[in-house]
């Protein structure tokens, strides 16, 4: 069990109390690098390389994110995922200081009355063997999602 870093008030969403889930971008490698898109600091760069607006030096992507079939997800801390919206959550322990209030879904337990709170994860299909290391339960029904 963890500490909530962010007193219930950081990396959570506020309308249905479901925290943001964190994990590591290797346990989903080739369906985050077959999905996520690069983000530029202006919404020029990506056509405009060398534009007065905005030098080369600051073209380069800062990070990827994936905003699509109700996930929304974003890389944070080099090589972590954050999920602020997704169809499913799960149950696991807060993150350390470092994404205060979140989830780490990399430190699960199954026993989900023994975790510290639910969060948004990613769903079976982001995973080699098409199964997720940890329960998959629906936003919409609360039900369990098997494999």
């Amino acid at each position: 069990m963890g500490i909530d870093y962010g007193f219930g008030q950081t990396n959570i969403d506020h309308e249905n109390k479901i925290r943001y889930g964190v994990i590591s971008m290797y346990d989903v490698m080739q369906a985050w690098s077959d999905s996520s898109e690069p983000y530029y600091p202006c919404e020029d760069c990506e056509f405009e390389m060398g534009d007065d607006d905005c030098s080369e030096a600051i073209c380069e992507p800062v990070g990827f994110y994936y905003d699509e079939e109700g996930y929304k997800i974003s890389q944070c801390l080099d090589t972590d995922l954050m999920i602020t919206k997704s169809p499913f959550f799960t149950a696991g322990n807060y993150c350390s200081p470092c994404v205060p209030g979140a989830i780490n879904l990399n430190d699960r337990n199954d026993e989900i009355a023994k975790n510290d709170g639910i969060a948004y994860c990613l769903g079976h299909d982001w995973f080699e063997g098409e199964k997720a290391p940890y329960r998959v339960f629906s936003v919409e029904t609360g039900k369990e999602v098997l494999p």
